[in-house]
């Protein structure tokens, strides 16, 4: 991202939140799980702990991040319209002429092939640019350009 705090959209936002309560549910049922060091049977069973305990610690730092992400955007304040941010969905030209319509957004979502992520090539090159913009990222077959067609929020 640009370093600074990025605001992020309702969309986004309620996208986090969701991310955040199932986090926190997973957590539940695996805490759950653990048992007290000294019921620990054979060597199995402890790799099996030690495996869940590790599993919490994983989502333990999810939820943090999450939880500070939240909290500075909102200090950050609404999404801006006028640049590339999180939750913007923006249409971008190809040199091929080709234009596509995609959503900055924090977290991936395999189903949704309009989705670019902020941490992306594509998605930090676009970040701060407004229309009319050209920008340019690394893509897997080398160097790569778009220009910046129009921002919605």
């Amino acid at each position: 991202m640009t370093g600074d705090i990025e605001p992020i959209s309702a969309d986004a936002r309620r996208t986090l939140e969701q991310e955040l309560d199932h986090l926190r549910a997973d957590r539940a049922t695996v805490a759950a799980t653990l048992q007290d060091g000294d019921a620990v049977g054979d060597r199995a069973d402890e790799a099996d702990q030690l495996q869940r305990a590790e599993e919490l610690k994983r989502l333990d730092n999810r939820v943090r991040d999450l939880t500070v992400r939240l909290e500075q955007a909102g200090r950050a304040g609404p999404a801006r319209t006028d640049v590339v941010g999180v939750g913007s969905t923006v249409t971008v030209r190809f040199p091929d002429g080709a234009e596509e319509t995609y959503r900055i957004a924090e977290v991936a979502d395999a189903l949704d092939q309009s989705l670019v992520t902020a941490d992306s090539p594509l998605g930090r090159a676009l970040l701060g640019h407004g229309a009319g913009d050209t920008v340019h990222y690394e893509a897997p077959e080398g160097g790569a350009s778009a220009v910046v067609v129009s921002i919605g929020g």
